[in-house]
Protein backbone atom coordinates (compact mmCIF):
# COMPACT_ATOMS: atom_id res chain seq x y z
CA UNK A 1 0.00 0.00 0.00
CA UNK A 2 1.02 3.87 -1.06
CA UNK A 3 2.04 6.09 2.11
CA UNK A 4 0.70 9.33 1.80
CA UNK A 5 3.77 11.11 0.23
CA UNK A 6 4.19 8.44 -2.48
CA UNK A 7 0.51 8.91 -3.59
CA UNK A 8 0.98 12.18 -3.96
CA UNK A 9 4.65 11.76 -5.68
CA UNK A 10 2.09 9.56 -8.90
CA UNK A 11 -0.93 11.83 -8.62
CA UNK A 12 2.21 14.58 -9.69
CA UNK A 13 3.93 12.42 -12.00
CA UNK A 14 0.81 11.34 -14.17
CA UNK A 15 -0.71 12.80 -17.25
CA UNK A 16 -3.50 15.08 -18.06
CA UNK A 17 -6.41 14.75 -15.00
CA UNK A 18 -9.40 16.66 -15.34
CA UNK A 19 -10.28 16.60 -12.22
CA UNK A 20 -7.51 17.44 -10.43
CA UNK A 21 -6.94 21.07 -9.22
CA UNK A 22 -5.69 24.05 -11.51
CA UNK A 23 -2.23 24.87 -9.89
CA UNK A 24 -2.66 28.71 -8.84
CA UNK A 25 0.70 30.17 -10.97
CA UNK A 26 0.40 33.69 -11.34
CA UNK A 27 -0.71 35.82 -14.69
CA UNK A 28 2.79 36.74 -15.18
CA UNK A 29 4.26 33.40 -15.66
CA UNK A 30 0.82 31.96 -17.58
CA UNK A 31 1.96 34.49 -19.87
CA UNK A 32 5.70 33.17 -20.24
CA UNK A 33 4.43 29.70 -20.63
CA UNK A 34 1.65 30.52 -23.45
CA UNK A 35 4.59 32.36 -25.20
CA UNK A 36 6.76 29.41 -24.92
CA UNK A 37 4.09 27.35 -26.18
CA UNK A 38 3.71 29.91 -29.01
CA UNK A 39 7.52 30.45 -29.66
CA UNK A 40 7.80 25.79 -29.81
CA UNK A 41 4.61 25.73 -32.58
CA UNK A 42 6.20 28.35 -34.75
CA UNK A 43 9.87 26.33 -34.81
CA UNK A 44 8.03 22.86 -34.89
CA UNK A 45 4.80 22.69 -35.86
CA UNK A 46 1.92 20.90 -33.73
CA UNK A 47 2.98 17.04 -34.92
CA UNK A 48 6.46 18.08 -33.08
CA UNK A 49 5.46 20.15 -29.99
CA UNK A 50 5.49 17.99 -26.73
CA UNK A 51 4.62 18.88 -23.32
CA UNK A 52 8.07 17.57 -22.36
CA UNK A 53 10.08 20.22 -24.70
CA UNK A 54 7.41 22.99 -23.53
CA UNK A 55 8.36 22.58 -20.13
CA UNK A 56 12.22 22.20 -20.62
CA UNK A 57 12.34 26.01 -22.75
CA UNK A 58 9.25 27.44 -19.91
CA UNK A 59 12.07 25.76 -17.23
CA UNK A 60 9.13 24.33 -15.34
CA UNK A 61 8.05 20.41 -14.56
CA UNK A 62 5.84 18.61 -16.74
CA UNK A 63 3.36 18.07 -13.75
CA UNK A 64 3.15 21.80 -13.56
CA UNK A 65 1.76 22.06 -16.90
CA UNK A 66 -0.91 19.16 -16.62
CA UNK A 67 -2.08 20.91 -13.61
CA UNK A 68 -2.62 23.98 -16.13
CA UNK A 69 -4.00 22.59 -18.86
CA UNK A 70 -5.39 19.03 -19.74
CA UNK A 71 -2.98 18.36 -22.63
CA UNK A 72 -1.82 19.68 -25.80
CA UNK A 73 -4.68 20.30 -27.36
CA UNK A 74 -5.89 22.95 -24.79
CA UNK A 75 -2.19 24.09 -24.01
CA UNK A 76 -1.95 25.35 -27.48
CA UNK A 77 -5.86 26.68 -27.44
CA UNK A 78 -4.77 28.76 -24.61
CA UNK A 79 -1.81 29.94 -25.49
CA UNK A 80 -3.65 31.01 -28.17
CA UNK A 81 -6.72 32.54 -26.45
CA UNK A 82 -4.12 34.54 -24.28
CA UNK A 83 -2.33 36.08 -27.45
CA UNK A 84 -5.47 36.43 -29.26
CA UNK A 85 -5.38 40.17 -31.23
CA UNK A 86 -8.47 41.50 -30.46
CA UNK A 87 -11.93 41.20 -28.55
CA UNK A 88 -15.17 42.14 -28.29
CA UNK A 89 -15.82 40.45 -25.06
CA UNK A 90 -15.15 43.34 -22.93
CA UNK A 91 -15.80 46.46 -25.41
CA UNK A 92 -19.48 48.22 -25.21
CA UNK A 93 -18.61 51.80 -26.45
CA UNK A 94 -22.74 52.57 -26.76
CA UNK A 95 -22.69 52.42 -30.54
CA UNK A 96 -21.55 49.14 -33.17
CA UNK A 97 -19.22 51.14 -34.98
CA UNK A 98 -17.87 52.60 -31.85
CA UNK A 99 -17.53 48.48 -30.85
CA UNK A 100 -15.55 47.64 -33.79
CA UNK A 101 -13.45 50.73 -33.53
CA UNK A 102 -12.39 49.49 -30.42
CA UNK A 103 -11.40 46.05 -31.09
CA UNK A 104 -9.44 47.16 -34.05
CA UNK A 105 -7.37 49.59 -31.48
CA UNK A 106 -6.48 45.88 -29.83
CA UNK A 107 -4.92 45.33 -33.12
CA UNK A 108 -0.91 44.56 -33.31
CA UNK A 109 0.75 45.07 -36.88
CA UNK A 110 3.47 43.21 -35.69
CA UNK A 111 1.95 40.45 -33.76
CA UNK A 112 -0.78 39.76 -36.65
CA UNK A 113 2.21 39.28 -39.18
CA UNK A 114 4.07 37.05 -36.85
CA UNK A 115 1.38 34.43 -36.17
CA UNK A 116 0.04 34.27 -39.73
CA UNK A 117 1.77 31.86 -40.74
CA UNK A 118 1.02 30.19 -37.32
CA UNK A 119 -3.09 30.57 -37.95
CA UNK A 120 -2.53 29.03 -41.80
CA UNK A 121 -0.74 25.28 -40.60
CA UNK A 122 -3.06 25.15 -37.31
CA UNK A 123 -6.24 25.13 -39.77
CA UNK A 124 -4.72 22.67 -41.79
CA UNK A 125 -3.34 20.64 -38.77
CA UNK A 126 -7.40 20.75 -37.53
CA UNK A 127 -8.23 18.48 -40.03
CA UNK A 128 -6.41 15.03 -38.72
CA UNK A 129 -6.47 16.13 -34.88
CA UNK A 130 -9.87 16.62 -33.97
CA UNK A 131 -9.07 17.12 -29.91
CA UNK A 132 -7.48 20.11 -31.41
CA UNK A 133 -10.49 21.40 -33.22
CA UNK A 134 -12.60 21.19 -30.24
CA UNK A 135 -9.94 22.63 -28.13
CA UNK A 136 -9.59 25.52 -30.34
CA UNK A 137 -13.44 25.80 -30.68
CA UNK A 138 -14.31 25.03 -27.28
CA UNK A 139 -11.61 27.79 -25.67
CA UNK A 140 -10.63 30.35 -28.13
CA UNK A 141 -13.41 30.67 -31.16
CA UNK A 142 -16.64 30.01 -28.89
CA UNK A 143 -16.07 32.86 -26.38
CA UNK A 144 -14.87 35.24 -29.03
CA UNK A 145 -18.52 34.08 -31.33
CA UNK A 146 -19.78 35.43 -28.02
CA UNK A 147 -19.18 38.66 -27.74
CA UNK A 148 -19.55 39.22 -31.38
CA UNK A 149 -23.33 37.82 -30.40
CA UNK A 150 -23.84 40.61 -27.74
CA UNK A 151 -22.30 43.09 -29.38
CA UNK A 152 -24.21 42.68 -32.47
CA UNK A 153 -27.75 42.07 -30.01
CA UNK A 154 -27.09 45.43 -28.38
CA UNK A 155 -26.90 46.92 -31.97
CA UNK A 156 -30.24 45.76 -32.71
CA UNK A 157 -31.58 46.60 -29.48
CA UNK A 158 -30.27 50.45 -30.00
CA UNK A 159 -32.28 50.27 -33.54
CA UNK A 160 -29.01 50.63 -35.28
CA UNK A 161 -29.65 47.43 -37.42
CA UNK A 162 -32.36 45.12 -37.92
CA UNK A 163 -33.27 42.08 -35.82
CA UNK A 164 -34.51 40.82 -39.57
CA UNK A 165 -31.30 41.31 -41.49
CA UNK A 166 -29.90 38.36 -42.85
CA UNK A 167 -26.47 39.63 -42.41
CA UNK A 168 -26.01 38.91 -39.10
CA UNK A 169 -25.67 35.33 -39.54
CA UNK A 170 -22.81 35.52 -41.06
CA UNK A 171 -20.76 38.41 -39.99
CA UNK A 172 -18.27 35.55 -38.09
CA UNK A 173 -17.69 33.94 -41.82
CA UNK A 174 -16.93 37.67 -43.23
CA UNK A 175 -14.39 38.56 -40.84
CA UNK A 176 -12.55 35.21 -40.42
CA UNK A 177 -13.40 35.04 -44.72
CA UNK A 178 -11.81 38.60 -44.78
CA UNK A 179 -8.58 38.01 -43.12
CA UNK A 180 -7.60 34.37 -44.72
CA UNK A 181 -8.82 35.51 -48.10
CA UNK A 182 -6.65 39.11 -47.98
CA UNK A 183 -3.45 36.56 -47.72
CA UNK A 184 -4.59 34.32 -50.77
CA UNK A 185 -5.58 37.37 -53.12
CA UNK A 186 -2.98 40.17 -52.31
CA UNK A 187 -0.24 37.73 -50.34
CA UNK A 188 -0.64 40.32 -47.40
CA UNK A 189 -1.29 39.21 -43.99
CA UNK A 190 -4.66 41.38 -42.13
CA UNK A 191 -3.64 44.62 -40.34
CA UNK A 192 -5.01 47.28 -38.64
CA UNK A 193 -5.79 49.44 -41.61
CA UNK A 194 -7.27 46.47 -43.54
CA UNK A 195 -9.76 45.47 -41.18
CA UNK A 196 -10.47 49.18 -39.99
CA UNK A 197 -11.50 49.35 -43.80
CA UNK A 198 -13.21 46.26 -44.36
CA UNK A 199 -15.50 46.69 -41.31
CA UNK A 200 -16.30 50.02 -42.69
CA UNK A 201 -16.93 49.25 -46.37
CA UNK A 202 -18.29 45.80 -46.12
CA UNK A 203 -19.48 44.46 -42.76
CA UNK A 204 -21.27 47.87 -41.41
CA UNK A 205 -22.72 48.73 -44.73
CA UNK A 206 -23.96 44.27 -45.16
CA UNK A 207 -25.62 45.10 -42.15
CA UNK A 208 -27.09 48.46 -42.80
CA UNK A 209 -25.21 49.96 -39.65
Amino acid sequence: MLTEAERKTSAASEGPDRARPRSRITPEREAEICEVVLDVLRESGYEALTMDAVATRAQCSKATLYRQWTGKPELVAMALRHQKPATLSRVDTGSLRGDFRAMVAQLDDRQMMKNASLMRGLVQTVHTHPDLFQALRDLLVHPELTGLDKALARAVERGEISAASPTLTYVPHMLLGALIARQLIEDKSADRAFVSHYLDAVVLPALGA
